[in-house]
């Protein structure tokens, strides 16, 4: 526990990938912006981080290298802002940067909480090396304060109900240095109720157990398959089948969380007490290597990394089994969920065409048959 999770590869989802024309039905301008006005507006809750996406990364040395860029007069880089659906502009691109000015004119560095006073290094000019912004002549209080940053700002105009361009805005604009993770970018574009329950679910205790680590995922892989759980249980996956037979698990959880019911409360509660009851029996019933394979070399020695679609198997059925019958009681599940592991049509179903829609379906009705007797 504590440890970082390793999470089995599956072939056919590495490298997902899609593109729509959502991208093009936005609109963008540019507006020059002091620091002022960009930490007036922060304060004021009109300028936005995505919801715990952004912690602040920058060292000392880094943030008082930015800070001295302003006070030399030196030109800093454009912010990318996205306006939102309450009038709150996110901020794609630029966090960093924003939080920098924020914390220095404050006076408090956010990584450290301690007083922020520039780098005393050679790096930073000696005029101001080792001042914090309460130490600097007013000229220069000024010079920070007034220093103005080109920000760039979308809006999406259609489809209103959705926030599908915005996902792809931030996977393909954002400069932070790390690529970010698929649920990083959801977390940024998806903002509202649906997003802070998915943190919320990721503290259950049995989750944690059965995820493998009792601390929180850095890069939100957790959540995403929380998400990932959500969305196949709660989606017509034979209406789907009848679509298409083959999707972008991307994009199906990137619509999913941008849906209407997204925003519902009386969705949220059905999806958040069908997760928790769910976890709580295979917890209970089966046990913490739930979502995990066995080995070739023996069928009761456990592969050590968290399963993607053994996880959809099994969470799926025994969601589907706990509506059925609330109250089922099964005797043997872990010894019956080995037995369905060594079947080689199952094995087929985990590795290959994991996206196809039949397939999909076929796994999940494997699991209810062999677990549940459904």
């Amino acid at each position: 526990m504590g440890k970082e999770v390793r999470i089995e590869t599956i072939p056919g989802e590495k490298g997902d990938f899609y593109s729509n024309d959502d991208i093009f039905n936005i609109t963008s301008w540019g507006a020059d912006l002091t620091f002022r006005e960009l930490i007036t507006m922060y304060k004021e809750g009109e300028l936005a981080k995505p919801e715990l996406q952004r912690y602040y990364v920058w060292d000392k040395t880094e943030a008082s290298r930015f800070i001295e860029s302003l006070l030399l007069g030196l030109p800093v880089p454009s912010i990318f802002l996205a306006k939102g659906k309450r009038e709150e502009k996110l901020i794609i691109d630029g966090y960093q940067r924003i939080m920098t000015v924020y914390d220095y004119v404050r006076g408090i560095f956010s990584k450290d909480k301690k007083v922020f006073k520039l780098s005393n290094t050679h790096k930073i000019n000696s005029r101001w090396r080792g001042k914090a912004f309460s130490e600097l002549e007013e000229p220069e209080r000024r010079r920070i304060n007034s220093s103005t940053i080109h920000a760039i700002i979308f809006e999406q105009r259609h489809p209103k109900d959705s926030d599908t361009s915005l996902y792809q805005i931030f996977e393909r604009i954002n400069t932070t240095g790390r690529t970010l993770t698929t649920q990083e970018i959801r977390n940024c574009a998806y903002q509202g109720s649906f997003n802070k329950l998915l943190f919320e679910l990721n503290d259950n205790y049995q989750w944690r157990e059965l995820y493998g680590s009792e601390e929180v995922d850095g890069r939100m892989r957790d959540i995403e398959f929380i998400l990932r759980f959500i969305a196949l249980a709660e989606s017509d996956l034979e209406a789907l089948q009848k679509k298409q037979r083959q999707i972008s698990m991307k994009k199906f959880l990137n619509d999913f969380m941008g849906s209407k019911e997204s925003d519902n409360q009386k969705y949220l509660d059905k999806w958040q007490n069908n997760f928790i009851k769910t976890i709580l029996y295979i917890h209970k019933n089966i046990g913490v290597h739930a979502f995990h394979n066995i080995t070739s070399k023996g069928h009761d020695i456990y592969v050590n990394r968290f399963h993607p679609t053994i996880f959809d198997a099994v969470a799926c059925a025994t969601s589907i089994a706990l509506k059925k019958t609330p109250d089922i009681d099964i005797l043997n599940l872990e010894d019956k969920r080995l037995e369905l592991l060594k079947m080689n049509e199952f094995a087929d179903l985990i590795y290959v065409r994991t996206t196809n829609v039949d397939r999909i379906n076929a796994r999940i009705a494997m699991a209810l048959k062999y677990l549940f007797n459904i």
